[in-house]
């Protein structure tokens, strides 16, 4: 994404994630994989995260290319499948249905409600 022709407030987490921060930590990268440089992996480490909540663009290039490296490094992956876009219509409906098909045994997808409600209720 071109993040110096984006107003600030598009890529800013919604109102209703805002309150989880921290715990929850967010991620910038700069190359399609959030894996590339190492840092991620170390702050995960470092926390002792088991579980990924994947948001982002595009479903089927730079999710895609963070969902593998996860998977890779045995993280529990959770695609919120209604905070992933891409500019292709089609690629991003054929690369959800791969994602709860063919990675049905590593990858889950949830909505935001779903995760929201899901965080909401562990917090309890």
């Amino acid at each position: 994404m071109t993040r110096d022709r984006l107003h600030p407030d598009l890529i800013e987490i919604v109102l209703e994630l805002r309150t989880f921060i921290p715990p929850a930590q967010v991620a910038d990268k700069y190359v399609m994989s959030a894996w590339a440089d190492g840092l991620l992996q170390t702050r995960l480490k470092a926390a002792e995260v088991d579980t990924l909540f994947i948001s982002g663009a595009e479903t089927e290039v730079c999710v895609l290319a963070t969902v593998m490296g996860a998977i890779d490094r045995s993280y529990r992956v959770i695609i919120v499948s209604d905070a992933v876009c891409s500019g292709a219509d089609s690629t991003h409906d054929a690369m959800l249905g791969i994602y709860r098909s063919r990675f049905g045994m590593q990858v889950e997808t949830v909505t935001a409600e779903e995760m929201c409600a899901a965080v909401i209720s562990s917090r309890a």
